[in-house]
């Protein structure tokens, strides 16, 4: 019985988008496995693992009564990977197995019951809904991601905090050490909900995201979030837990302001970070009248300095970060300048970039 007949990069495509996160080891067989729909002239693939749910459809051409299928996902992926560029190939369930056929190519794939099929159960309630260019979500959360948790003892850090607020949306991530805040504004006045999307969700939406005008439809409840843009319906379940005020974390009032060229500190760093400490990754910034002299050393007791004339006129400070934390948000965030406040040696600084008005990164000092 023939599934389907199409060009290979038409299952291809749709297939890759769902089977990122499919784990590799699975207590539950057909976790491991992609549901393959098929209904008049459509046809749909699904990834879940239980968390999170990935659906891709895609136009072919078919005949004949709606059939499901579930088969091995990487398998699959990499068959059809590795068969020429615009080669047809054709699905054929037989008895338990997939039979797939491309020319002269013959390949024979295990099969697990479509009604065995694990599916995320739709949430009850009201829901937030609101759309905004694909580009936009991607930028956004580009800007905060990095500063997620992973594998915190706080599971409600390992996510990020999403916000909607009468016509604004402000993505919050922190791991205790360091936090990131960005904001836009929305086209639909929203009342209040926050939600904690999960590390792994947030990842593989960043992912699937493109950088086009297109929309991506948003639906947040209770339970669950839902991100629909272009044949992706990616749909997760929702970290259940108190995130931190982060009102709270983002200094007020620090009056020692240093104005510094973005990559000019991102390549000091890159050079200081050589020699520091390898399990602490900790540089010192000793700030003095016009000056900022950034330090590093290790156990080895090799050190690294170097320093840099800038316009700043505040107190004198000697205060240590960690040089990844540093590294990550001149990475992650564009612009020319990076603004930098600080309060004493024991306050935490702010950093802010005037290409980004809604953008705010707070990282905690380190004793060195």
């Amino acid at each position: 019985m023939v599934l389907i007949k199409a060009k290979r990069d038409d299952l291809l495509v749709p297939l890759s988008s769902v089977s990122g996160i499919i784990e590799r080891r699975h207590t539950l067989p057909i976790l491991s496995n992609v549901l393959i729909e098929r209904a008049a002239g459509s046809l749909s693939f699904l990834a879940t693992d239980i968390e999170i749910q990935i659906t891709s459809r895609g136009s072919v051409e078919s005949s004949g009564e709606a059939r499901a299928v579930t088969v091995g996902a990487r398998k699959l992926v990499d068959i059809l990977r590795a068969l020429p560029d615009g080669s047809e190939v054709t699905l054929q369930q037989q008895d338990k197995r997939l039979l797939v056929k491309s020319g002269k190519s013959r390949f024979v794939l295990q099969t697990l019951p479509a009604e065995d099929f694990p599916r995320l159960a739709k949430p009850a309630g009201e829901a937030s809904r609101f759309s905004l260019p694909q580009k936009a979500l991607r930028r956004l959360l580009g800007l905060v991601q990095y500063s997620m948790a992973q594998q915190d003892i706080r599971y409600y850090l390992n996510g990020l905090l999403m916000v909607v607020e009468d016509k604004s949306l402000k993505l919050v991530a922190t791991d205790g050490h360091r936090l990131a805040y960005a904001s836009m504004a929305l086209e639909s006045k929203l009342p209040r909900q926050e939600v904690i999307v999960p590390r792994k969700t947030v990842l593989e939406l960043a992912k699937l995201l493109s950088d086009g005008e297109e929309e991506v439809r948003i639906e947040l409840s209770a339970t669950q979030a839902s991100f629909a843009f272009g044949s992706v319906e990616l749909v997760s379940k929702l970290v259940d837990g108190k995130f931190p005020d982060y009102t709270r974390v983002v200094p007020v009032g620090h009056k020692n302001k240093l104005t510094i060229g973005r990559e000019v500190l991102r390549q000091s760093l890159l050079r200081a970070a050589i020699l520091s400490n390898e399990k602490f990754r900790g540089v010192r910034w000793v700030l003095t009248d016009g000056s900022l002299k950034i330090v590093s050393s290790n156990t080895e007791q090799e050190e690294a300095e170097e320093t840099l004339e800038v316009g700043y006129k505040g107190d004198a400070l000697d205060i240590g970060f960690n040089v990844n934390y540093l590294l990550d948000v001149l990475n992650n965030v564009a612009g020319s300048e990076v603004e930098c406040l600080f309060g004493d040696a024991a306050s935490s600084a702010l950093m802010s970039f005037p290409s980004e008005a809604e953008f705010k990164y707070v990282v905690m000092p380190m004793r060195i």
